[in-house]
């Protein structure tokens, strides 16, 4: 038996780098970038909807966008807890989830009504998306080690990527055959872009199938599923920046191409900031994921903290011409939209503070921390809309409907930082 085992080890892939690995993180790159690009592509849906006359006047269409993605983000510890407490389900968890999607898509398209819409294109999508993704944060460590801060930068930006092409097709597709057609078309695309790289989508070390290791893993399985880490100084002062940025977060991806019209521009330079946020956040995501693997994370945190406010309240809040906006997407987009290539480094020192803890459920739960962000900052934002805040008494976006919403984001942004400060301070 002990003659074997060297032979084992021999098989088993390299970390950091190797096919293996590479074959490994595309394949997570092509998860993210399907998941969470046809996700945040909703708005292009938004409009079409509010044309069609069986859900026309209805006032939940967007929630249908906010459920996909709240959904995405708020179950990732359930998620996380079940794969772990399952080992056999991990292996086949995207397989599950990108069925699931292609279903809910195809399901989607037979809609009589708005609620069908936030049952199938939102609720199960997100459910579906969560349970497709959660894999690439699980095994992640396996096949990556002091590259791993980079290597989830690298997944991270496929996001971007995917919101620069899919939002560009699924309009074309949205014009020519209709709100219909175009789900189904998106039902069987995304389970053809998905499919190749399920294979590769797996773990890196073979899950055992004998008594002492199954023993061994239970034990094992019960130390990662411990969440006493919630107690944590470290966690807890690190997720409420985590949750504070993302309250901000979402609005000038909501709200810039508006504010752009509201310039003069035209709709397609409105819709191109956009365009130019997703291109800076693939190079942010990546940027920000190699300093995190040389650097102390809060030196990534700052980088990102001063970034986003800086550009919000400088380029965004006195901007009166389109090129400072162009400016301000790829500030904004390289630092802000680089936050969540910080979790990783952030999850390392959570487990450094409470060594009982695993990094893929602080993970997790950091995700979740977005999600209530994302859930949270679509009604308060109408709201700080609303309200006029400076509106016809101060200067440039300040003194225009969107005022409130440029200062929202930048004191969120600047509140993402709590860390660097607390660490500054010596609390952590």
């Amino acid at each position: 038996m002990d003659n074997t085992l060297p032979n084992k080890e021999q098989k088993t892939p390299p970390v950091d780098g190797g096919l293996h690995a590479w074959l490994f993180l595309a394949a997570c790159f092509v998860v993210e970038g399907t998941v969470w690009g046809f996700a945040s592509c909703f708005g292009v849906f938004q409009s079409h909807y509010r044309r069609e006359p069986a859900f026309e006047g209805s006032m939940a269409i967007a929630a249908i966008g906010t459920c996909a993605m709240g959904m995405a983000y708020l179950l990732a510890p359930v998620v996380m807890a079940l794969l772990i407490a399952v080992p056999g389900l991990q292996r086949w968890s995207s397989c599950l989830g990108f069925t699931v999607i292609s279903v809910a898509l195809a399901l989607s398209s037979f809609a009589k009504t708005v609620t069908h819409l936030i049952l199938a294109q939102g609720i199960a999508y997100g459910a579906a998306g969560c349970l497709a993704y959660s894999p690439s944060i699980l095994f992640m460590p396996e096949w990556f080690v002091k590259r791993k801060s980079l290597a989830f930068g690298i997944v991270w930006s496929g996001s971007g990527l995917t919101g620069i092409i899919f939002p560009i097709i699924l309009q074309h597709l949205l014009t020519q055959y209709g709100w219909q057609t175009t789900l189904r078309i998106s039902s069987v695309a995304i389970f053809l872009l998905a499919a190749p790289v399920m294979p590769f989508h797996k773990p890196r070390l073979p899950t055992s199938t004998t008594t002492t290791t199954t023993t061994t893993n239970n034990n094992d399985n019960k130390k990662k599923l411990n969440l006493s880490f919630h107690r944590n100084k470290t966690y807890l002062i690190y997720q409420a920046g985590n949750t504070l940025q993302s309250l901000g977060f979402f609005l000038p991806q909501i709200f810039l191409p508006s504010y752009a019209e509201s310039l003069g521009a035209t709709p397609l330079l409105s819709s191109t900031t956009i365009t130019v946020f997703n291109i800076a956040s693939i190079f942010g995501c990546i940027g920000i994921g190699y300093l995190a693997d040389r650097s102390h994370v809060s030196n990534c945190l700052l980088l990102c903290t001063a970034g986003s406010v800086l550009s919000t309240f400088i380029l965004w809040g006195l901007a009166t011409h389109l090129a400072p906006l162009y400016i301000f997407a790829v500030a904004y987009g390289s630092t802000a939209g680089a936050f969540a290539a910080t979790w990783s480094g952030i999850s390392n020192e959570v487990q450094h503070a409470h060594g009982t803890c695993d990094a893929s459920m602080v993970f997790s739960f950091l995700q979740t921390g977005r999600g209530v962000g994302n859930v949270v900052s679509g009604p308060l934002s109408e709201a700080i809309l609303s309200a006029g805040l400076w509106e016809g008494s101060a200067f440039a976006a300040y003194g225009s409907s969107f005022g409130g919403l440029v200062v929202f984001t930048g004191l969120t942004g600047l509140l993402g930082g709590v860390g660097v400060f607390a660490r500054f301070m010596k609390l952590i």
